[in-house]
């Protein structure tokens, strides 16, 4: 049925067929982070184990060309197509034992982990980080990326506020690992050993780098280890180190005295509404190791992870920059961020489309004062309601999430094409990608639902739709996080799908798996030409698409993340 629906996908390009160019092959890898469950019978979406998918560019290519499906690898270490998706319950074993910063053995990994929401290649292209965003679980992981084979595992440190792990971004080296633990709301780091190879030696969760960001803030339980062999019979790294500093790193305030989280108790709050809700949602590296950590309910630290601690050297108020925010990129000295919807239900109205820059050279040693430098902004969509910062626009936008009757906006994933000429961000909700020329911030918009990108013939995802209910609005990519090729001719892009497992009100798609957009004119614009589709009918947990439509089918896959390792 899949390899039909693929093949009908490529026959409706039409006149767009590619014709691949004869120059040496760009070998790569496309990773796609699924979050359904790897079991039945779970009554929660996105709480036990998950799917790792992976294809080779050859394959993709050859699936444009001819409309042969591409197999995804499996994580044998063989790289055999037809192999995958790979179970991450196989790749990071239930025997694993648990170790803290004194050495102490716990419990075993066991199985009570899962929905993968996103891996991202270290800077050498080696190794893949695993972060899996169960509520309450906080792993994070590292993979070989050539054998597919775990290498380490953590879990992140439990606070008075939760645990849990969002995303993790490689620092610019790819010495460290930093760590955006959510509900914890603490920024963690990664130390990472390699040998003269590049081969990742040791990985020390360094508990003396840790940024609390919250208020009123405890640590409940330290970082864990999870140590034994492998899939592949390997023994995995990794030791636990350091002392967490619980006057100033996990203290209330901000180094220029205001509270790191509304609501402390010994400060005063920043004058342009400061920072509500400090669950971390993206620290976003640039080249110089400065994070800048997006907040739910709005607001910006900026953080320079070469310390230890952490320490915040840029701060921003909510009304200055909004929340929820995870797409970021850099040209030249410009951090490029934006600002989306909230996860939480609160999410269900709201409409955000903003992006803004930060120049990163003008962050050093000591803190800035408030809001300083300001951003440029970019661009900000007329229809932004007034939440999560936003001062301008309507209360609320309840028109759901249904395709060709919402209104709402929802501002994402983002990429940069390899020349660093423009910068791709997708609209999660209305199925557009909205492109910046990052030079002149000229402004232009393809779609991802007809075959040319500018609404003429149908799009890639309209035949590799879901099938089994015939009430599904077809044709619905719900594109999230994004990654340009090496070679310059495509964008992957995270489609979601039917019982969308994370941000339920603005996520839910009709053709779950990886998205290939064509780049168009030098990368000034893209049309949708494929999908690798992903399945998951072994998950049964229960539909949440408020605004969407009540799915009655059997489809669970979820693809959150997609991401490209050079080989």
């Amino acid at each position: 049925m899949i390899k039909a629906s693929l093949a009908a996908s490529v026959l409706l390009a039409g006149n767009f067929t590619l014709k691949m160019a004869a120059a040496e092959h760009h070998g790569y890898e496309i990773w796609g982070s699924d979050q359904s469950n790897s079991v039945a019978d779970v009554e929660s979406r996105g709480v036990k184990g998950s799917w790792i998918w992976v294809w080779d560019s050859q394959d993709m290519e050859q699936q444009l060309e001819t409309g042969e499906a591409a197999e995804p690898l499996g994580c044998d270490g063989q790289n055999r197509p037809g192999d995958g998706p790979c179970n991450i319950y196989e790749v990071f074993p239930a025997a694993l034992m648990e170790h803290d910063a004194e050495g102490a053995t716990g419990n075993q990994l066991g199985t009570d982990f899962g929905r993968l929401h996103g891996m991202l290649p270290d800077p050498q292209n080696r190794y893949m980080n695993v972060n899996l965003f169960s509520p309450g679980g906080g792993y994070v992981g590292i993979m070989d990326g050539e054998t597919k084979e775990a290498v380490a595992l953590f879990r992140v440190t439990g606070t008075s506020a939760g645990r849990s792990v969002h995303m993790s971004f490689w620092n610019s080296d790819g010495s460290a690992l930093l760590v955006a633990n959510l509900n914890g709301k603490v920024l963690e780091r990664i130390d990472i050993t390699r040998n003269a190879e590049g081969d990742i030696i040791d990985a020390t969760f360094n508990q003396s780098a840790a940024l609390g960001v919250g208020k009123a803030m405890t640590i409940d339980d330290g970082a864990k280890v999870y140590l034994g062999d492998n899939s592949h019979g390997n023994p995995m790294v990794g030791q636990v180190a350091g002392s967490y500093d619980l006057d100033v790193a996990f203290g209330d305030l901000t180094p220029q005295g205001f509270c790191k989280e509304n609501g402390c108790e010994n400060g005063p709050e920043s004058d342009l509404g400061g920072r509500a809700n400090n669950v971390i949602i993206c620290p976003i590296v640039s080249k110089g190791d400065n994070a800048y950590v997006t907040f739910g309910g709005g607001g910006l630290l900026v953080v320079d992870t070469t310390v230890t601690p952490m320490a915040i050297v840029g701060e921003y108020d909510n009304q200055v920059v909004n929340g929820a925010g995870c797409g970021g990129v850099q040209t030249g000295d410009d951090m490029w961020l934006n600002a989306g919807v909230s996860a939480s239900d609160a999410g269900a109205d709201q409409s955000t489309f903003t992006l803004f820059s930060l120049d990163d050279s003008l962050f050093g040693s000591t803190s800035n004062a408030p809001n300083t430098p300001a951003p440029r902004m970019i661009f900000k969509d007329m229809t932004n309601t007034a939440t999560i910062g936003n001062l301008a626009g309507e209360a609320a936008n309840a028109t759901g999430q249904l395709p060709g009757s919402t209104s709402r906006r929802d501002s994402h994933g983002m990429a940069i094409t390899p020349s660093g000429d423009y910068i791709h961000t997708v609209d999660r909700i209305q199925n557009n990608v909205e492109v910046f020329n990052t030079a002149t911030l000229a402004h232009t918009t393809y779609d991802l639902i007809s075959a040319d990108g500018q609404g003429h013939g149908v799009g890639a995802c309209a035949a590799a739709s879901v099938v089994d209910d015939e009430a599904l609005p077809g044709n619905d990519p719900a594109p999230d996080l994004m990654e340009a090729t090496p070679d310059g001719k495509y964008l992957v892009v995270a489609l979601r799908g039917p019982v969308p497992v994370s941000v339920t009100h603005s996520a839910q798609g009709s053709c779950p798996g990886v998205g290939i957009i064509e780049l168009l004119e030098d990368g000034a614009t893209g049309r949708l030409a494929g999908v690798l589709r992903t399945t998951n009918t072994i998950d049964n947990a229960p539909l949440s698409a408020p605004g969407g439509h009540e799915y009655t089918g059997a489809e669970r896959s979820d693809i959150h993340g997609a991401a490209i390792r050079r080989k």
